[in-house]
């Protein structure tokens, strides 16, 4: 008889334990001559059952397996369920079909699930903290020329849950965000506010087709001229005369934006050239730093660009190409063969001029991730930024970094309607909508379950209207009000001088025999495996679409049954399962960054 395995504990999602019980009678058969292979090098999958009365979970171990057993999928069945260790959370194990091995899971099992949710608390589904390997993950990352707008919302939104998803399923997270503070289109944003501060002082200079031309860079300006008065005031025809035709005037704009950039350098100096660029850079990340602590978002690290130089990051990424002979000179610059790794083209890390390219600080930044002792880099993009991946992964490996531990996830474009109507944006112009309204407008709760309910490699039509509706229609409203609709239940215990008893409903679980009872105790019980798949799969989505379905068994189970009965022992029973589907919520809410709220 094989020996009872009782592995399953309150931070163990059910199939992990159905799995391992498989996994052990497989190793017992092989023990026993049975088979000639490693159970444990072989993938297969155990699922919740689609059919009812095929029992809980269903696994498909012996159809999997059956080729490398060397027997029928269904004797390979049978001799798997002959070895398979007892468990006291298993009321019966059947063969179905051709060889699928059926779970059934015991009434203890079952019920146990509300004494383990309200134990565990704010904690039920999460696993051992560094228990897997430390990750860093890298979202948002938006240039610091402007405020966020919701394109950088829905990447917000995404990166915050999935490291809330890995922390959960016990990496040690860091939250990082790459400032871009080092390339030209700070230098752009530099030239605008300054622009603007000369306007400002009665100064009128023709600004640049290929400037920044939203309201904020006027209220930068003005912030600057408040403290340095007229200290930076000079000429328009000192800043204008001899530039290049621009865009509009039937010439260049990028070679009329960077001979503009090389005068206002040469005008100001480069202690107050570099005052102007801080001040734009500063007064941006802040307002960035603040838009994200509205929407609930919130990073560990503000890695500067700038600091790759500074502590030579950049400098020993280029060192290690050299000494493994990845680099070449071509035309005065330095190349990097990253067609040896996969790339389209070769990539330039060191100019003509002797100055390090956008891309060498890449390489740089991601040695640092690995320098720093993470074990997984996690990077989260704009759509846009597809061609860069084949690059950074040749870059991996040209560093002799294991380029399986480089993830690159893209966030494809969230498109706002309105009454219908697609809402135009158009970022250089001005004419964007901000992270900031939409908070405004919807609500951070609103924002964040929208941006996360698809795929982050689907695209995302975002309906203003219905993220505003206070009806079932609007899935975060329908989750959200079966949160509050427990919490009414628990104020009119209170209005009828009841008390709801924990000991009590652990005592009458076996009250709950109820079909919509059993349905909601199976939604609560699948929380802890949707917590992993989600983080394992990068599905921020499985939580909206889990927290969907479950409050989607709490309405139906409030309907079907009386709660505040006058049977004291099943009203605690019933009491206890609102109590765990209440706590379960509210972890998946967080999950998300979404309030769990009381009333509505």
């Amino acid at each position: 008889m094989p020996a009872t395995m009782e592995v399953f504990t309150p931070t163990r999602p059910v199939k992990d334990h159905l799995r391992e019980l498989v996994v052990q009678a497989l190793l017992d058969l092989r023990r026993h001559k049975k088979l000639d292979f490693d159970p444990a090098t072989l993938q297969f999958e155990v699922e919740r059952s689609r059919v009812q009365g095929h029992g809980d979970y269903a696994c498909n171990a012996a159809m999997v397996l059956a080729k490398s057993a060397g027997m029928p999928p269904r004797k390979l069945a049978e001799a798997i369920l002959e070895q398979l260790p007892e468990s006291h959370h298993l009321a019966k194990v059947e063969i179905a079909g051709p060889g699928f091995i059926n779970f059934h899971l015991s009434a203890g099992c079952r019920l146990g699930v509300i004494r383990r949710v309200l134990e565990l608390g704010p904690d039920y589904g999460r696993q051992p903290a560094d228990s897997a390997e430390p990750v860093t993950v890298e979202f948002v990352s938006a240039n610091p020329n402007g405020p966020l707008h919701v394109g950088h919302g829905r990447g917000a939104a995404f990166g915050a849950s999935l490291a809330n998803l890995l922390e959960w399923a016990g990496h040690r997270i860091q939250r990082e965000y790459y400032v871009n503070d080092a390339g030209r289109q700070m230098d752009i944003l530099a030239i605008s506010v300054w622009l603007r501060y000369l306007e400002l002082g009665g100064i009128i200079v023709r600004f640049p087709d290929n400037g920044y031309k939203g309201d904020y860079v006027v209220e930068i300006a003005r912030e600057l001229r408040e403290r340095e008065g007229d200290r930076l005031r000079h000429t328009a025809l000192d800043v204008q005369d001899g530039l290049p035709a621009d865009e509009a005037q039937g010439g260049d704009k990028e070679a009329h934006v960077d001979a503009l950039i090389v005068r206002a350098k040469a005008l100001l100096g480069a202690d107050d050239y570099a005052l102007v660029f801080r001040t734009g850079l500063e007064w941006c990340l802040g307002d960035i730093r603040d838009d994200l602590a509205g929407f609930g978002v919130r990073h560990d690290s503000f890695f500067s660009e700038r600091s790759l130089m500074t502590d030579g990051y950049v400098e020993r990424a280029i060192t290690m190409l050299r000494t493994k002979g990845h680099l070449y000179e071509r035309d005065g610059a330095t190349w990097f063969r990253s067609t040896d790794f996969g790339d389209d083209k070769d990539r330039v890390v060191i100019r003509d001029n002797g100055v390090t390219t956008y891309f060498a600080s890449d390489l740089g930044y991601l040695l640092s991730k690995f320098e720093r002792g993470f074990e997984r880099a996690i990077y989260i993009w704009g759509a846009d930024h597809h061609g860069y991946i084949a690059r950074i992964r040749a870059g991996a490996i040209g560093l002799g970094l294991d380029p399986a531990r480089i993830e690159i996830l893209l966030v494809q474009f969230a498109i706002l309607f309105r009454s219908g109507e697609r809402v135009q944006m158009s970022t250089r112009a001005g004419s964007f909508v901000t992270l900031r309204q939409l908070r405004e407008e919807v609500g951070p709760d609103a924002a964040r379950y929208f941006y996360v309910m698809r795929g982050n490699d689907q695209h995302l039509d975002f309906d203003l209207d219905l993220a505003k509706k206070h009806s079932n229609d609007n899935p975060v409203y329908y989750v959200q009000y079966a949160h509050a609709r427990i919490c009414s239940v628990f104020r009119q215990l209170t209005e009828r001088q009841w008390t709801f008893n924990r000991s009590a409903a652990e005592a009458a679980r076996a009250r709950l025999v109820e079909k919509s009872e059993h349905d909601l105790l199976n939604e609560v019980m699948d929380f802890p495996d949707l917590v992993l798949s989600a983080a394992r799969n990068r599905a921020p989505q499985q939580v909206a679409n889990y927290l969907r379905g479950l409050a989607a068994s709490f309405h139906a189970f409030y309907n079907d049954q009386q709660l505040l009965v006058a049977d004291e022992e099943l009203r605690n029973a019933r009491l206890g399962l609102c109590a765990a589907t209440r706590q379960v919520i509210a972890n998946g809410l967080a999950l998300m960054g979404v309030s769990a709220p009381e009333e509505m």
